[in-house]
C-alpha cells in the first residue's frame, strides 16, 4: 500500500507530518509512505528514522494557507499538493493524504479531472459524533455551489460510505434544510428534496432534516452544500473545545476530591471526539484515495489519516460507488 504524504502540509510542518509517518509504517506493515515536499527539511527531520519503507519525492515550493488555491497552483507548478497529485494520476501511489490548503487540495483535485465515471463533481466527506454512533455529513467545503445532481450523487456516496466504512446496514439520508417539512427550503433543497423521492433511493430517503438533528444521530448520511457543510464542521469544532474548556474551568475546577478523577475522564472524552481522532475526511468521487486532514493536525491525526486511506483504498470503495451510480443515477449535470 503506497501512499503519498505531503509533507509540507499544515500548520506546523513538516515535523508532525514525519512523524505521524513513522508511526504509522510501525503499525502496519505493508504500508509504504512517500513524503513529498523539501528534500532538506525532510531529511533533516527524518534523522536516523527508518527509512525502509518511506521515499521522498523533492518539491521545492509550499502553498501557503492564506494563498489563492487556483492562483498558488498556476504559479507554484512545483509545490507538494500538485506533485502527490501528479504520484497519484500515474499510478504511483493509492491514496494522497495532506493537511495543507484545503482549497489547493480540493482545485488540484478539481485540475486533474479525475473523477470516478458517473460522478458530476467530487465532494468531501467528514465522520460526525452523534447520540447513535458516527453519521457522515457530504459536503463539507469542496463545493460551495452544487446542482441538484450533485448532492444527489453526495447522498449516493456518503450511503455507500456509511454501509462499508461506518458498517451501517440499511443506511439513511436526510437533506440539511431550515425545517422538517417538504416544501421548506431554497430552490436547490426543493428540487434536491424531490430528485430523491423520485429516485431508487427514496426509500432511504428520511426527507429534511435541521441543524439540531445531527448530532442527535437522526440519519445516516447528511447531504448539503459544501457552503453549509463547512460552517456546521468548523462550528462543531469551535463548539466542542468551547464546552470542554467550560468543563475543565467551571465543572473539574470546582472540585477538589474528584478532581484528579474528573481531569482523567475529560481527557478521555476529549481524545476520543476531538478532531485528530478521526484522522481526516475522505474527497469523494475522485478516482482514487484523498484525505484532506485538519489544518493543526498533529502526528497523531497524521498517522491516523494514513491508516484512514488505507483503509479506504483496500475496501474498495470507489469501485463500490462506481456500481451503484452505474445502476440508479439520473443523468448528471456538470
Amino acid at each position: 500500500m503506497r501512499i503519498a504524504l505531503d509533507a509540507m502540509g499544515g500548520d506546523h510542518a513538516p515535523g508532525p507530518n514525519i512523524a505521524g509517518a513513522v508511526q504509522a509504517i510501525a503499525a502496519q506493515p505493508d504500508l509504504f509512505v512517500v513524503l513529498v515536499g523539501d528534500l532538506n527539511l525532510i531529511e533533516a527531520v527524518l534523522g536516523d528514522a527508518d527509512r525502509s519503507r518511506i521515499e521522498i519525492v523533492h518539491a521545492g515550493q509550499t502553498i501557503n494557507m492564506d494563498e489563492s488555491p487556483v492562483e498558488a497552483l498556476r504559479s507554484k507548478p512545483d509545490n507538494s499538493i500538485t506533485r502527490c497529485w501528479q504520484l497519484l494520476a500515474e499510478k504511483k501511489v493509492e491514496a494522497i493524504v495532506s493537511a495543507g490548503s484545503t482549497g489547493a487540495m480540493v482545485a488540484g483535485g478539481l485540475r486533474s479531472r479525475r473523477f470516478l465515471k458517473h460522478v458530476g463533481r467530487p465532494g468531501i466527506a467528514a465522520v460526525m459524533p452523534t447520540a447513535k454512533g458516527q453519521t457522515v455529513i457530504l459536503d463539507v467545503g469542496a463545493n460551495v455551489a452544487p446542482k441538484r445532481e450533485h448532492l444527489y450523487q453526495y447522498g449516493v456516496m456518503g450511503s455507500i460510505f456509511a454501509r462499508h466504512i461506518l458498517g451501517r446496514d440499511k443506511p439513511t439520508i436526510g437533506l440539511m434544510n431550515v425545517g422538517h417539512e417538504d416544501g421548506k427550503g431554497h430552490d436547490l433543497a426543493k428540487e434536491t428534496h424531490a430528485l430523491f423521492n423520485a429516485s431508487p433511493w427514496k426509500d432511504s430517503f428520511k426527507g429534511n432534516i435541521e441543524g439540531r438533528d445531527l448530532h442527535r444521530g437522526v440519519v445516516d448520511v447528511v447531504v448539503t452544500d459544501g457552503f453549509v457543510g463547512n460552517v456546521i464542521l468548523k462550528l462543531t469544532e469551535g463548539l466542542f473545545e468551547f464546552v470542554v474548556g467550560i468543563m475543565q474551568k467551571e465543572v473539574i475546577g470546582a472540585l477538589d476530591v474528584e478532581r484528579q478523577r474528573g481531569g482523567h475522564a475529560l481527557k478521555s472524552v476529549l481524545a476520543k471526539y476531538h478532531h485528530s481522532s478521526f484522522g481526516g475526511a475522505p474527497l469523494l468521487g475522485i478516482d482514487g484515495i484523498c484525505i484532506i486532514c485538519h489544518g493543526a493536525s498533529d502526528d497523531r491525526a497524521i498517522c491516523n489519516a494514513l491508516s484512514v486511506a488505507a483503509k479506504y483504498a483496500r475496501s474498495g470503495l470507489n469501485e463500490k460507488i462506481v456500481a451503484e451510480l452505474a445502476a440508479h443515477s439520473p443523468a448528471t449535470t456538470e
